[in-house]
């Protein structure tokens, strides 16, 4: 072979490595190119994600949502809480969020809050214990009212309803069945007892509920204290589902407690005498059952009250009656499932409201001429 045909070789040889060179080039330079525009395409759709979480979940929402915040919850499970009742859009960015801002010290209680809340006002919220917007107006339930005080010592005294237009809309059957597929976990069957006075009786929670329209609807009031009634009651749901009962028997049980009781400590002693009678088959005799069934407060009850035959009355039948007989707050609620361990079967109330028990009928007796007079 010449020194001229060794020379093409060479040169074809080197054309060729030119040629697959610029092709690796090429070939680099694509791969390059797609993977910048695939990350930047993530990247931009990750920066709008981040950027439409933080931003408030639903700027023009008027709606409250009431959420209850237990003792010793941390950011995670605050931020779980949160995104659950759709307050913000993603509990890992609010989380980072917070964390970059170094917010701390989140306290526990309930809290109404709006979707259309930003992060920040969520947060000062839930640090100071108080709603950071201001509301138009407030109402407030008291504890231990039924359905007929709430129309009457609330609602007509507080909104621009009357307490007959109230009372219409809390006995409207369509309603009733419009709420129960809203909150099918809360309301059961049970509220439509043959028996049952009014179906939400001991339903509509006791708290202070805030506004931030000037005319909030019946809807929105009522169903406010839906809402808070089932973040206080769903949370023992599994208990309840061990115990073998239900939100409804929950509520009725607790509201008698409501009614009797004026410490914790005595709701909870007043919830072991209702278990031991109910264990050993013994009417419950509260005071308060009568009063319900006979529809007129009475500051005293005599012997011919007690023979009034009614179903609420636990004194002419045994076990709970068939409904709430008044709003239970949070204490009453949680002593029914966390009772005093005592074998007491009877208690009654001095001049002063205090409770004095007894396990034996002669030690009651003793009680009744001691504390109350024969």
């Amino acid at each position: 072979m010449d020194k001229q045909s060794k020379k093409e070789i060479m040169f074809d040889r080197m054309s060729e490595k030119k040629k697959e060179v610029k092709i690796v080039r090429r070939i680099v330079l694509i791969i390059t190119l797609v993977l910048l525009i695939v990350v930047g395409i993530a990247g931009f759709q990750a920066y709008n994600y981040v950027t439409d979480a933080l931003k408030p979940v639903d700027p023009d929402s008027e709606k409250v949502v009431n959420i209850e915040v237990p003792i010793g919850s941390n950011l995670d499970s605050i931020s779980a809480l949160l995104e659950e009742n759709g307050l913000i859009a993603d509990a890992r960015i609010y989380k980072y969020y917070v964390k970059f801002k170094n917010q701390a010290d989140f306290q526990a209680g309930t809290y109404g809050l709006l979707p259309s809340m930003t992060l920040d006002e969520i947060t000062e919220s839930l640090k100071t214990g108080k709603v950071y917007r201001e509301p138009l107006f407030n109402i407030t339930v008291p504890e231990g009212l039924t359905i007929d005080e709430i129309a009457e010592n609330v609602i007509a005294k507080k909104t621009k309803f009357t307490a007959e237009e109230f009372l219409a809309k809390v006995q409207d059957p369509q309603y009733i069945d419009e709420l129960m597929v809203k909150y099918p976990t809360l309301l059961t069957d049970e509220i439509k007892g043959e028996n049952v006075r009014y179906a939400l009786e001991g339903y509509l929670f006791p708290a202070t509920y805030a506004f931030y329209e000037e005319d909030p609807s019946l809807n929105l009031i009522i169903e406010q204290m839906l809402e808070a009634t089932e973040a206080n009651v769903v949370q023992y749901q599994a208990v309840l589902e061990e115990m073998g009962e239900t939100p409804h028997w929950l509520l009725t049980f607790a509201s008698l407690l409501e009614e009797e009781a004026t410490a914790q400590s005595d709701r909870q002693t007043i919830a072991s005498v209702f278990y031991n009678r109910l264990e050993a088959d013994m009417p419950l005799q509260t005071d308060p059952t009568v009063i319900y069934a006979m529809g007129e407060h009475k500051e005293r009850l005599f012997n011919k009250d007690y023979q009034f035959e009614h179903p609420y009355s636990t004194y002419t039948n045994k076990g709970l009656p068939p409904g709430p007989i008044a709003s239970a707050g949070a204490s009453s609620i949680q002593a029914v499932l966390d009772p005093a361990n005592t074998k007491y079967l009877y208690f009654l109330a001095d001049s002063t409201g205090k409770n004095h028990f007894a396990i034996t009928y002669d030690e009651h007796l003793a009680n009744r001429d001691k504390y109350i007079g024969q």
